[in-house]
Protein backbone atom coordinates (compact mmCIF):
# COMPACT_ATOMS: atom_id res chain seq x y z
CA UNK A 1 0.00 0.00 0.00
CA UNK A 2 2.62 2.51 0.85
CA UNK A 3 3.98 1.76 -2.70
CA UNK A 4 0.71 2.13 -4.11
CA UNK A 5 0.66 5.56 -2.37
CA UNK A 6 3.82 6.97 -3.49
CA UNK A 7 2.52 6.24 -7.08
CA UNK A 8 -0.54 8.26 -5.86
CA UNK A 9 1.43 10.74 -4.34
CA UNK A 10 3.27 11.29 -7.66
CA UNK A 11 0.39 11.38 -9.81
CA UNK A 12 -1.18 14.29 -7.58
CA UNK A 13 2.41 16.12 -7.73
CA UNK A 14 1.71 16.27 -11.66
CA UNK A 15 -1.69 17.36 -11.20
CA UNK A 16 -0.52 20.59 -9.72
CA UNK A 17 1.87 21.08 -12.31
CA UNK A 18 -0.24 20.56 -15.45
CA UNK A 19 -3.78 22.40 -14.15
CA UNK A 20 -3.59 25.59 -15.23
CA UNK A 21 -5.80 28.15 -17.37
CA UNK A 22 -6.83 26.29 -20.54
CA UNK A 23 -6.33 22.96 -19.59
CA UNK A 24 -8.69 20.51 -20.18
CA UNK A 25 -9.59 18.06 -17.49
CA UNK A 26 -9.55 15.20 -20.16
CA UNK A 27 -5.89 16.03 -20.47
CA UNK A 28 -5.06 15.78 -16.68
CA UNK A 29 -6.41 12.20 -17.03
CA UNK A 30 -4.46 11.55 -19.92
CA UNK A 31 -1.21 12.51 -18.56
CA UNK A 32 -1.96 10.82 -15.19
CA UNK A 33 -3.03 7.80 -16.32
CA UNK A 34 0.34 7.43 -18.36
CA UNK A 35 1.95 8.17 -15.08
CA UNK A 36 0.61 5.57 -13.54
CA UNK A 37 1.04 3.17 -16.23
CA UNK A 38 4.65 3.68 -16.75
CA UNK A 39 5.34 3.39 -12.54
CA UNK A 40 3.88 0.12 -12.64
CA UNK A 41 0.58 0.89 -11.16
CA UNK A 42 -3.09 0.64 -12.10
CA UNK A 43 -5.76 3.33 -12.40
CA UNK A 44 -8.49 1.93 -10.15
CA UNK A 45 -10.70 3.64 -10.79
CA UNK A 46 -11.36 2.81 -14.54
CA UNK A 47 -13.80 1.01 -15.17
CA UNK A 48 -14.92 0.80 -11.35
CA UNK A 49 -18.42 0.39 -11.15
CA UNK A 50 -18.53 1.69 -14.81
CA UNK A 51 -16.87 5.08 -14.02
CA UNK A 52 -15.27 5.86 -17.80
CA UNK A 53 -12.14 7.56 -16.70
CA UNK A 54 -9.09 7.71 -14.88
CA UNK A 55 -8.82 10.09 -12.48
CA UNK A 56 -11.98 12.67 -10.91
CA UNK A 57 -12.00 15.83 -11.45
CA UNK A 58 -14.28 18.14 -10.01
CA UNK A 59 -14.37 22.08 -10.12
CA UNK A 60 -15.99 24.44 -8.21
CA UNK A 61 -19.30 23.10 -7.24
CA UNK A 62 -18.58 19.95 -7.84
CA UNK A 63 -17.83 18.01 -4.83
CA UNK A 64 -16.90 14.44 -5.85
CA UNK A 65 -16.87 11.90 -8.42
CA UNK A 66 -16.32 15.04 -11.69
CA UNK A 67 -16.04 13.12 -15.18
CA UNK A 68 -13.20 14.35 -16.99
CA UNK A 69 -13.71 16.13 -20.17
CA UNK A 70 -13.35 18.57 -22.50
CA UNK A 71 -14.38 21.56 -20.13
CA UNK A 72 -11.18 24.04 -19.91
CA UNK A 73 -10.39 24.94 -16.58
CA UNK A 74 -10.44 29.25 -15.95
CA UNK A 75 -8.60 31.17 -13.55
CA UNK A 76 -10.34 31.37 -10.41
CA UNK A 77 -11.20 28.00 -10.59
CA UNK A 78 -10.91 25.28 -7.75
CA UNK A 79 -10.38 21.86 -9.25
CA UNK A 80 -10.77 18.87 -6.86
CA UNK A 81 -8.35 15.58 -8.25
CA UNK A 82 -9.01 12.39 -6.56
CA UNK A 83 -6.36 9.63 -7.40
CA UNK A 84 -6.72 6.03 -6.80
CA UNK A 85 -3.93 3.32 -7.76
CA UNK A 86 -3.18 -0.11 -7.49
CA UNK A 87 -0.03 -1.86 -6.95
CA UNK A 88 0.35 -5.78 -6.33
CA UNK A 89 -2.81 -6.36 -5.33
CA UNK A 90 -3.18 -3.24 -2.76
CA UNK A 91 -4.91 -0.16 -3.39
CA UNK A 92 -3.72 3.45 -1.83
CA UNK A 93 -6.30 6.46 -2.99
CA UNK A 94 -5.90 10.29 -2.06
CA UNK A 95 -7.19 13.65 -3.21
CA UNK A 96 -6.63 17.65 -2.80
CA UNK A 97 -8.11 20.42 -4.39
CA UNK A 98 -6.30 23.31 -6.46
CA UNK A 99 -6.47 26.94 -7.10
CA UNK A 100 -6.58 27.41 -10.41
CA UNK A 101 -4.86 31.17 -11.06
CA UNK A 102 -5.89 33.83 -8.52
CA UNK A 103 -8.93 33.08 -6.32
CA UNK A 104 -11.28 34.58 -3.94
CA UNK A 105 -9.74 34.81 -0.36
CA UNK A 106 -13.24 32.82 0.48
CA UNK A 107 -12.28 29.98 -1.19
CA UNK A 108 -9.06 30.37 -0.20
CA UNK A 109 -9.99 29.93 3.25
CA UNK A 110 -12.37 26.78 1.93
CA UNK A 111 -9.24 25.03 1.00
CA UNK A 112 -7.29 25.81 3.68
CA UNK A 113 -9.73 25.03 6.13
CA UNK A 114 -10.86 21.74 3.83
CA UNK A 115 -6.89 20.87 4.55
CA UNK A 116 -5.91 21.63 8.11
CA UNK A 117 -9.08 19.44 9.23
CA UNK A 118 -7.76 16.34 7.16
CA UNK A 119 -4.37 16.77 9.29
CA UNK A 120 -5.95 17.67 12.74
CA UNK A 121 -7.71 14.76 11.76
CA UNK A 122 -4.65 12.63 11.16
CA UNK A 123 -2.85 13.91 13.67
CA UNK A 124 -5.95 13.06 16.68
CA UNK A 125 -5.67 9.16 15.11
CA UNK A 126 -4.46 7.22 18.14
CA UNK A 127 -4.14 3.15 18.30
CA UNK A 128 -7.36 2.24 20.04
CA UNK A 129 -9.14 5.36 19.87
CA UNK A 130 -12.35 5.50 18.64
CA UNK A 131 -13.26 6.10 15.03
CA UNK A 132 -15.83 8.87 16.23
CA UNK A 133 -12.42 11.31 17.05
CA UNK A 134 -11.85 11.30 13.02
CA UNK A 135 -15.57 12.34 12.66
CA UNK A 136 -15.51 14.94 15.60
CA UNK A 137 -12.33 16.79 14.94
CA UNK A 138 -13.34 17.78 10.92
CA UNK A 139 -16.81 18.59 12.17
CA UNK A 140 -15.45 20.59 14.53
CA UNK A 141 -13.54 22.61 12.88
CA UNK A 142 -14.54 22.81 9.76
CA UNK A 143 -18.10 24.16 11.39
CA UNK A 144 -15.87 26.31 13.51
CA UNK A 145 -14.72 28.21 10.57
CA UNK A 146 -18.47 28.72 9.06
CA UNK A 147 -18.45 25.57 6.47
CA UNK A 148 -20.43 22.95 6.35
CA UNK A 149 -19.37 19.26 6.11
CA UNK A 150 -20.99 16.86 3.03
CA UNK A 151 -23.34 14.20 4.56
CA UNK A 152 -23.91 11.88 2.05
CA UNK A 153 -20.16 10.82 1.23
CA UNK A 154 -17.57 9.75 3.65
CA UNK A 155 -14.10 8.00 3.83
CA UNK A 156 -13.80 4.35 4.00
CA UNK A 157 -11.37 1.68 5.05
CA UNK A 158 -8.95 0.84 2.14
CA UNK A 159 -6.98 -2.14 1.69
CA UNK A 160 -6.92 -5.31 -1.25
CA UNK A 161 -10.29 -3.06 -2.79
CA UNK A 162 -10.43 0.58 -2.77
CA UNK A 163 -13.86 0.76 -0.69
CA UNK A 164 -13.93 -1.57 2.64
CA UNK A 165 -15.37 -1.15 6.11
CA UNK A 166 -15.45 0.60 7.95
CA UNK A 167 -17.06 3.99 6.39
CA UNK A 168 -15.46 7.18 8.16
CA UNK A 169 -17.95 10.04 8.15
CA UNK A 170 -16.58 13.28 8.51
CA UNK A 171 -19.14 14.48 11.03
CA UNK A 172 -20.92 13.07 14.21
CA UNK A 173 -24.40 10.97 13.94
CA UNK A 174 -26.13 8.68 16.29
CA UNK A 175 -25.75 5.79 13.79
CA UNK A 176 -21.57 6.55 14.32
CA UNK A 177 -21.69 6.70 17.75
CA UNK A 178 -23.67 3.83 18.30
CA UNK A 179 -21.61 1.66 16.44
CA UNK A 180 -18.10 3.26 17.30
CA UNK A 181 -15.43 1.02 16.30
CA UNK A 182 -11.80 1.27 17.78
CA UNK A 183 -8.84 1.67 15.87
CA UNK A 184 -6.73 -1.08 15.91
CA UNK A 185 -3.00 -1.08 14.95
CA UNK A 186 -2.54 -1.76 11.63
CA UNK A 187 -6.40 -0.59 10.37
CA UNK A 188 -5.58 1.31 6.76
CA UNK A 189 -7.97 4.33 5.98
CA UNK A 190 -9.05 6.65 3.53
CA UNK A 191 -9.83 9.82 5.22
CA UNK A 192 -11.28 12.70 2.99
CA UNK A 193 -13.40 15.70 4.10
CA UNK A 194 -15.94 17.13 1.50
CA UNK A 195 -16.69 20.77 2.85
CA UNK A 196 -18.96 23.27 1.26
CA UNK A 197 -18.91 26.98 1.22
CA UNK A 198 -22.57 27.20 1.59
CA UNK A 199 -25.22 23.89 3.13
CA UNK A 200 -23.89 20.55 2.70
CA UNK A 201 -26.54 19.35 0.52
CA UNK A 202 -26.07 17.41 -2.70
CA UNK A 203 -26.93 15.80 -6.12
CA UNK A 204 -26.11 13.97 -8.45
CA UNK A 205 -25.84 15.28 -12.36
CA UNK A 206 -27.58 13.18 -15.09
CA UNK A 207 -24.34 11.80 -15.92
CA UNK A 208 -25.25 9.69 -13.04
CA UNK A 209 -21.67 10.42 -11.38
CA UNK A 210 -20.77 14.27 -10.69
CA UNK A 211 -22.41 14.96 -7.41
CA UNK A 212 -23.06 19.22 -6.54
CA UNK A 213 -23.70 21.03 -4.00
CA UNK A 214 -27.53 21.77 -4.68
CA UNK A 215 -26.72 25.39 -3.94
CA UNK A 216 -23.99 25.84 -6.64
CA UNK A 217 -21.47 27.48 -3.95
CA UNK A 218 -17.60 25.90 -4.14
CA UNK A 219 -16.83 22.65 -2.39
CA UNK A 220 -13.13 21.50 -1.51
CA UNK A 221 -11.92 18.22 -1.24
CA UNK A 222 -8.41 16.57 0.35
CA UNK A 223 -7.74 13.26 0.72
CA UNK A 224 -4.82 10.92 2.03
CA UNK A 225 -4.67 7.27 2.97
CA UNK A 226 -3.24 6.51 6.65
CA UNK A 227 -2.32 3.32 8.44
CA UNK A 228 -2.90 3.29 11.92
CA UNK A 229 0.11 2.21 14.09
CA UNK A 230 0.95 2.06 18.01
CA UNK A 231 2.43 5.52 17.64
CA UNK A 232 -0.30 7.23 15.87
CA UNK A 233 -1.36 7.43 12.23
CA UNK A 234 1.33 7.04 9.34
CA UNK A 235 0.34 8.67 5.95
CA UNK A 236 0.91 6.19 2.97
CA UNK A 237 0.26 8.97 -0.13
CA UNK A 238 3.50 11.24 0.31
Amino acid sequence: MRAAGKIVAGALGLAKEIADNGITTDYINTEIEKYIVVQGGVPIFKGYRGFPKSICTSINEEVVHGIPGERKLCEGDILSIDVGVGYKKYVADAALTIPIGEITPDAKKLLDVCEKSLYMAISAIKSYEKLSLISRTIQNYVEENGFSVVRNYTGHGIGRCMHEDPQVPNFLSKALLDADEILMPGITLAIEPMICMGKYDTEVLNNNWTVVTKDRELSAHFEHTIVVTENGADILTI
